[in-house]
C-alpha cells in the first residue's frame, strides 16, 4: 500500500491593531511590517542622490542602495493585500537616478538567498547575512576585494526577539526567539573612533563628544533585544574605521540602521570608513567628503526610509540645502 501523503502545514497569518502582520508557518513566526507606497514614488529620493553626485568632484564614486524589507519576500499570498509591492518603487528610484550614480541592485541578490535566513523574523531589521550578501553586491559594482564568509569568525546571541515584538505587541512573537548571527573579521588590526551624539528631547541632537576609541563590534549576552546594535552601538555615533589595507580609496557610508550590518565586512576593501546616519549627522557633508580625502560615496537606505519624504530632506540639509 503507497504511503499517505504527508499533509503541508498550514499557515496562519493575522494582522495586528498596529497593522503587522504576523505569519505562523506551523514552525515559526515571523512578524513583517508592510509598505504603504506607491509604484510612481520614491523620485524625491533619486533627487536627493542626484544631488549628492551633484555637489561632489567627479572624481568621487556616489552610489544608491535601496533595500527591500522583508514583507517583499516573505508576506503570503494570502496577505498580499496589506501591503504594496517593493519592487516597482524601487525600480522607479533607480530609473529615475542620474546615470551618473551606481544603482546597487540588491533585490536580485537578495532574492536569490531568499530561503536563507537573511531577514530577522523578530526584527524590523535585515540580518547580517543579508548584509552579506549585499555587500558582496557593492565590492563588485565598486571594483574592490570582497573576503568569503568563511574567512569571518561567526558570533551567536541565542533568543533574540527583536523590534517586531513592539511594533506588534502580539504574544506569539515573544514566545519564538530566533538567534542573531553576526561575522567578525578574523584580522582585528583595525581602529574604530567615534564621535558621539547628544540626544535631546523627540532624539534632537543637542551636541557631540569628543573623539573616542573603541570597538566595531559590541557583544550582546543571550535574550538581549538590543543584538542589532552590535554594530558601532547603533546608530547615534559618526565612525571613523581605519584599517590596514592600502588600496589609495576611502568610504563614507550615510545610512540609516540597515547600512550598521554592512561597513564590517568592507575592511579590506578601503582604507579608511567613515558611517553617518543621514538622522543625526549634524556637519555640512561636502566639508566632511573633502576633510576625509573620501573617494566613494555610499547612501544606503530600506525602502520605507527612502520613500519618507522626511530622509529626502535630511539629506538635503546635510548637503546645506534644505
Amino acid at each position: 500500500m503507497a504511503a499517505a501523503a504527508v499533509a503541508a502545514p498550514s499557515v496562519s497569518i493575522r494582522r495586528t491593531a498596529r497593522g503587522i502582520i504576523v505569519v505562523d508557518d506551523g514552525e515559526h513566526i515571523r512578524a513583517l511590517e508592510p509598505f504603504s507606497g506607491h509604484a510612481s514614488g520614491g523620485t524625491w529620493y533619486a533627487g536627493a542622490v542626484n544631488s549628492y553626485r551633484d555637489a561632489m568632484p567627479a572624481d568621487v564614486n556616489v552610489y544608491c542602495m535601496v533595500i527591500p524589507t522583508a514583507v517583499e519576500f516573505y508576506c503570503p499570498e494570502e496577505a498580499r493585500t496589506w501591503t504594496v509591492a517593493e519592487k516597482p518603487v524601487i525600480d522607479n528610484i533607480y530609473a529615475s537616478l542620474s546615470p551618473a550614480v551606481h544603482a546597487i541592485d540588491v533585490y536580485s541578490v537578495l532574492q536569490a538567498h531568499a530561503g536563507e535566513p537573511i531577514y530577522a523574523r523578530t526584527d524590523h531589521h535585515w540580518s547580517p547575512l543579508g548584509a552579506y550578501y549585499a555587500a558582496g553586491e557593492f565590492a563588485r559594482v565598486a571594483g574592490v576585494c570582497f573576503s568569503p564568509l568563511a574567512n569571518y569568525e561567526r558570533k551567536v546571541v541565542r533568543d533574540f526577539v527583536g523590534s517586531m515584538y513592539y511594533y506588534s505587541k502580539d504574544p506569539a512573537v515573544k514566545n519564538d526567539p530566533e538567534e542573531f548571527v553576526y561575522y567578525v573579521p578574523q584580522d582585528s588590526s583595525y581602529i574604530t573612533t567615534y564621535i558621539g551624539h547628544n540626544m535631546g528631547r523627540n532624539r534632537k541632537v543637542t551636541g557631540i563628544t569628543a573623539p573616542f576609541q573603541g570597538p566595531f563590534f559590541i557583544s550582546y549576552k543571550d535574550g538581549s533585544s538590543s543584538a542589532y546594535c552590535t554594530f558601532m552601538g547603533g546608530d547615534t555615533r559618526t565612525t571613523h574605521v581605519a584599517t590596514k589595507s592600502e588600496t589609495g580609496r576611502n568610504l563614507l557610508v550615510i545610512k540609516d540602521s540597515y547600512g550598521n550590518a554592512l561597513p564590517g565586512y568592507l575592511f579590506d576593501a578601503f582604507d579608511d570608513i567613515h558611517v553617518v546616519d543621514f538622522r543625526y549627522f549634524t556637519r555640512n557633508i561636502v566639508d566632511y567628503v573633502r576633510d576625509n580625502n573620501i573617494t566613494d560615496i555610499l547612501l544606503v537606505n530600506n525602502l520605507q526610509h527612502a520613500y519618507a519624504q522626511t530622509t529626502s530632506t535630511a539629506l538635503m540639509k546635510m548637503l546645506g540645502k534644505s
